[in-house]
């Protein structure tokens, strides 16, 4: 066979695909099927972004309705029962359905290629845990498509606070969509979250030991292990909530000797570390911005990661002051104030990591560095008003108002998206080949900035000054018309800011320059592959002599060059390289899920009439999810050996040949 010559089993559209590399798979379906049935990390990684855009965009729909109705006093755009609506969607929205899943396309697309590996540990589970993630989306949002008089989107706060989600209150099936949404992406976080803690420990690179790690590799990992331990509380409480509304238990009712406050320390027992889930990703993404473009290591490196560590561990100590005004006692309330200023600290360690890391650094100011920049400033204003919330007495003025809302949103948006739209920028030209014009970008961060800033620090006064959260209106003469429709403007200007972000991205991919590998002069193994990746990532498994691989590599290129040739050699006499076929299972598997789950969602606890056509959308859902799982089963560890030219391109003439 000529080793030069394209393979005869590829089309002649794969021959020259239209698309980078990792989006023309050459050994499965093409078109819609290659999507549906993909097994790639890449391809996943992709999807999980894609899907996690257009839930941020949606959200950010919702949030600019909601600052609409507050422009003005006793305005009318939306009717209270509109706002809660939006409110619970919002929130439900940007946490579960954009920031997760975003910081999941880089744990999916990213650390792979950061420790070496071709591919997670279970390719497979990979593909059910995006496909399961988008059947929980849909079930939050189905109610939106739905009758309102008896279906409706979530409309009971995106916290569910019982008893005000119970079936006396809200009679209509919207939370029970937003129960069996949550269910489903707590079981497509914890898969995935699995899946990445197997693949980080078992598959990377050889010389790859635990400290010579990227940080964002750590803090993949960090948080994985904290999706799988709180995930369990809030999947109680769900099950609880679900029993309450339908079955006629008594977990979160009174009358029944149930008790209404265990759901909030269900709810927050998950919740404070899902702000840690939310923020410790951004963390490790800029933990690897700032060297790069400072020039220089990472400033204590191993206190970044003990930190990182440490902020994991305490996340599950702190979660109760967010009921400090429910009468917990001295003692209790005590402890959890000293608790959430102990979990100050390993923040504030690595905020002065990274000061050391840019101090005498030779600062490159390109768009990804901005972003970064603006991440560590605005979650410091976000931390610091955060540790006033650890003083009893400072929180009980400031529960519930718009203080707490101007917190949130600079730790949520001033942190994990400053550093989620940093780590888009940055890692662009690996994904896609192409570079993002520095003008625009850096456009883009500006407005971002000044409409970020302009919308949420007046929130600080109008908390300070007694504005409740949840309000969807007010009166002309409380003091909140100015701050609300400055708030308001400045929301827009920060809607325009992401326009103008995705209008770019979307144009740099379809058009944007071209450029070669290791387009920042990077540090880490990414850097080391062609862009776009290939399938099978790297020619040859790296063998890893210090931290900062590829800038090793490319200091010592004689010794790593050869070191790799016979590494080539050797995989070669042993078959090549494995690459898992891509399966269609997964994807029915969730199907089957969504199914289930819709059926249970309509469920009544009297009975009614058309109960048994809900038990049978149930129970097919049911059928075809074991279908699923039973072809899956069946499927095993079956693969091809890819075999590669001198080049590096595929020369195989029969991939579907089993082994």
């Amino acid at each position: 066979m000529d080793a030069t010559a394209k393979p005869a089993y590829l089309t002649k559209e794969e021959q020259t695909p239209a698309r980078p590399k990792f989006l023309a798979h050459p050994t499965a379906k093409t078109g819609l099927m290659g999507w549906l049935t993909t097994v790639d990390h890449k391809k996943i990684g992709f999807l999980y972004g894609f899907f996690a855009l257009i839930f941020f965009l949606v959200g950010g729909f919702e949030a600019l309705l909601i600052r609409t109705q507050l422009m003005v006093p006793n305005n009318d755009v939306l009717t209270a029962q509109q706002y809660n609506t939006l409110f619970t969607m919002h929130g439900t929205t940007m946490i579960f359905l954009a920031v997760m899943p975003l910081s999941s396309a880089f744990f999916n697309f990213i650390m792979p290629l950061q420790i070496g590996a071709r591919d997670v540990a279970f390719p497979r589970l990979n593909a059910f845990s995006l496909w399961t993630f988008v059947a929980g989306a849909i079930i939050l949002n189905i109610g939106w498509f739905l009758p309102s008089a008896t279906h409706g989107a979530p409309d009971g706060g995106w916290f569910g606070y019982a008893p005000l989600t119970s079936k006396q209150y809200i009679p209509k099936h919207s939370i029970d969509y937003w129960v069996m949404g949550l269910q489903l992406l707590g079981v497509a976080s914890i898969a995935a979250s699995l899946n990445f803690i197997v693949t980080i420990i078992n598959m990377r690179a050889p010389g790859m030991t635990m400290m010579r790690l990227p940080v964002f590799v750590w803090m993949t990992l960090v948080t994985s292990f904290l999706i799988i331990l709180s995930f369990p509380a809030i999947t109680i409480a769900l099950v609880e909530l679900m029993m309450d509304r339908n079955f006629g238990t008594s977990f979160f009712e009174v009358s029944g000797g149930g008790m209404p406050i265990l759901w909030q320390h269900l709810f927050w027992v998950f919740g404070h570390p899902e702000v840690y889930i939310l923020i410790l990703p951004a963390m490790g993404i800029v933990s690897e911005i700032l060297p790069t473009f400072a020039r220089k290591p990472l400033y204590g490196y191993p206190i970044v990661v003990f930190s990182g560590a440490c902020i994991g561990f305490l996340g599950f100590a702190v979660w109760s002051h967010h009921m400090f005004t429910t009468g917990m006692g001295t003692v209790a309330t005590a402890a959890f104030s000293l608790a959430t200023m102990a979990i100050a600290v390993p923040t504030g360690v690595k905020i002065f990591n990274w000061i050391g890391t840019l101090w005498g650094g030779h600062l490159m100011m390109r768009t990804p560095m901005m972003f970064a920049l603006g991440f560590v400033w605005m979650f410091m204003l976000g931390g610091m008003s955060g540790v006033m919330h650890a003083a009893a007495p400072a929180d009980a003025q400031q529960q519930d108002s718009y203080f707490v809302i101007a917190h949130f949103h600079y730790v949520l948006i001033g942190g994990s998206i400053f550093a989620l739209l940093a780590g888009l920028h940055y890692w662009f030209p690996l994904m896609f080949g192409r570079k993002v014009s520095e003008f625009w970008g850096k456009l883009s961060f500006w407005v971002i900035f000044v409409g970020f800033n302009v919308t949420f620090f007046p929130m600080h006064f109008l908390g300070l000054n007694g504005m409740p959260r949840r309000t969807f209106t007010y009166d002309h003469n409380l003091g909140w018309n100015a701050p609300n429709f400055i708030a308001t403007i400045g929301s827009f200007v920060l809607g325009i800011g992401m326009f103008i972000y995705f209008v770019v991205l979307t144009y740099t991919y379809f058009k944007g320059e071209k450029v070669k590998k290791d387009y920042w002069d990077g540090r880490t193994l990414e850097w080391s592959i062609e862009n776009p990746p290939p399938e099978h990532n790297f020619r040859v498994v790296p063998t890893v002599h210090a931290r900062d691989a590829w800038w090793y590599e490319k200091h010592h290129r004689d010794e790593i060059a050869k070191e790799n040739a016979e590494h080539a050699k050797a995989e070669e006499s042993h078959g090549g390289i494995h690459m898992p076929f891509g399966s269609i299972w997964p994807f029915v598997t969730s199907v089957g899920l969504l199914i289930g789950s819709i059926g249970i969602s309509a469920l009544d606890a009297d009975w009614s009439p058309g109960i048994h056509a809900k038990l049978g959308v149930t129970l097919i859902g049911g059928a075809v999810m074991v279908i699923g799982i039973y072809f899956w089963s069946l499927e095993g560890n079956e693969g091809y050996h890819l075999h590669l030219d001198k080049d590096g391109n595929p020369i195989n003439d029969d991939p579907h040949a089993k082994h």
